[in-house]
């Protein structure tokens, strides 16, 4: 009796200081950048471990704040990963596993409550510079027209970037709700080729051409400065305003296309010069800030939608002794943990203590209630239903997070980690399979032989005869999943299993109220 006395007295302590910190943040409201990389793996930053490469400018972030060791992506696939971001739901809910291209409608309903919905109802100017991947109308883009619904119709004011990605078509800028340089004697045509750079690891350039003048003004190699420069004229001419920026970079996304002065300035190839030239944008966006006077109250995130990608690039860096997620089993597309586990850093002058590192768990899905708590905002009922406040992670304190659902390409492969375990339900990585070395898809079980790591499942390539039927590891001891201890603590699997069975592959979507 005693004893529940006390663990009540606690869990009120508990809440109190809680309730403290969040309206402590709350009367701050600093502005908001979420620097959101792509495909940049946990060991692609040399405050995580590169020596082939050198990130000073992200490096400062995280001298200047906190760096999270145990920080995922929702999904280990670029959209899937986008959703989780904006929405605080897990991608499966919306059976989102894949990408989506071309003729694919927005995949967030414009009733849900996002990232950006939050903070604009906060008083924030809002808005989302780069790389979009999420779909555009209600059924399939009008690419000749206007592209509504969009990132407009879910909150944010202001909207500049590449419709798809950098690899897939088309290899235009859209702003707000239309194509930019699009003219109406110039359509946009399916099934023409596209005027445009042939680049390798670039792809589908006929799927869609014309629209000669929109597709002159993209010049992949200039895609980063571009994006740059729109971001700071954003920045400065939000003045005074309280904003929210999300940058979204093509960095690192194949093709690897870094502006020419970045070109060689790496040991690992053009994947490290893509890295350099990230780092560089980085930079611009705090040298913004301090010119603006507003660096000291601004909240940087920097982070990265999954994994690094073992693509052909991905391959050469590899063999000139760059690891892309560390010591991490994987890749994109991968269940294990290189396919999730991600860079995240954090700096807020004088309420992220300087210099300091963090193993709480989190992840991208958990932005909308902390920005919700960050502005004293209370979340609609359904809305951001797998998200978790981690404002007291950032100051010192801990996450209240039972589990985590984590989604790779395949949805046999579903996953929960908890604690110190992770289990994963099936064989393998549950991401790309190609078993040809150089191949854009190599992954899998041959991918993890050629990189020379072990794990018990796998043996020259191929998964073991007799490997258990799914995986669960001890990532306290055993980060680098070389041991598949299914067979060993049968209990825990049952728990874990029946953790993941509890979430349906896919459950509607509570819309937002009605004001």
């Amino acid at each position: 009796m005693i004893t529940k006395i006390l663990c009540s007295l606690s869990a009120i302590s508990a809440l109190s200081t809680c309730a403290f910190a969040v309206t402590g943040f709350a009367d701050e409201q600093p502005n908001i950048v979420l620097i959101f990389a792509d495909d940049l793996g946990y060991g692609d930053l040399s405050c995580y471990g590169a020596t082939k490469l050198q990130t000073p400018n992200i490096d400062r972030l995280a001298k200047e704040g906190r760096r999270f060791t145990d920080a995922h992506s929702a999904s280990a696939v670029c959209t899937p990963s986008r959703y989780a971001l904006l929405t605080g739901e897990y991608p499966h809910r919306k059976s989102l596993y894949a990408p989506v291209f071309l003729k694919t409608g927005l995949v967030i309903d414009h009733d849900q409550q996002t990232i950006a919905s939050v903070l604009k109802d906060a008083g924030y100017e809002t808005a989302i510079i780069g790389k979009w991947h999420l779909g555009f109308g209600d059924k399939t883009p009008d690419w000749n027209g206007e592209l509504k619904p969009g990132p407009l119709e879910l909150g944010f004011d202001y909207y500049f970037g590449l419709p798809v990605v950098n690899s897939h078509p088309p290899f235009v800028y859209v702003e707000n709700h239309r194509v930019v340089g699009m003219v109406p004697e110039d359509p946009f045509v399916y099934g023409k080729k596209a005027k445009t750079q042939e680049i390798p690891e670039k792809m589908k350039l006929d799927n869609i051409g014309g629209a000669d003048a929109a597709h002159a003004l993209y010049d992949d190699y200039q895609v980063g400065t571009t994006l740059t420069k729109k971001t700071v004229q954003w920045i400065k001419e939000c003045g005074e305003k309280k904003f929210f920026l999300c940058l979204s970079t093509t960095n690192i996304h194949h093709p690897f296309t870094p502006a020419p002065r970045f070109q060689g300035t790496s040991e690992c190839g053009l994947y490290g010069d893509f890295v350099h030239e990230l780092d560089w944008i980085v930079g611009e966006v705090v040298k913004t800030l301090e010119q603006q006077g507003v660096a000291d109250n601004t909240l940087i995130i920097v982070t990265s939608d999954n994994g690094g990608m073992f693509n052909h690039t991905g391959q050469e860096t590899w063999k000139m002794g760059h690891a892309l997620n560390g010591k991490y089993l994987g890749f994109k597309f991968d269940a294990w943990e290189g396919g999730h586990r991600v860079p995240f850093i954090v700096r807020w002058p004088g309420k992220v203590e300087a210099g300091s590192t963090s193993d709480e768990l989190i992840c991208n899905v958990d932005m909308i209630a902390s920005f919700a708590a960050l502005t004293g905002q209370t979340l609609q009922d359904g809305q951001g239903q797998d998200s978790v406040n981690i404002l007291p992670a950032l100051t010192g304190g801990s996450v209240e997070r039972d589990h985590l659902l984590l989604s790779p390409f395949k949805k046999s492969h579903l996953s929960i980690r908890k604690g110190k375990w992770m289990y994963i339900g099936g064989q393998g990585g549950g991401g790309f399979t190609s078993k040809e070395v150089g191949n854009h898809g190599f992954g899998g079980p041959a991918a993890i032989t050629f990189t020379g790591r072990e794990n018990s499942d796998i043996e020259n390539g191929k998964i073991k005869k007799g490997a258990p039927p799914a995986q669960l590891y001890d990532l306290k001891n055993d980060p680098a999943q070389t041991t598949n201890l299914y067979n060993s603590y049968p209990e825990v699997v049952q728990e874990m299993e029946a953790l993941l069975k509890s979430y349906k592959p896919a459950t509607s979507i509570k819309k937002k109220a009605k004001k």
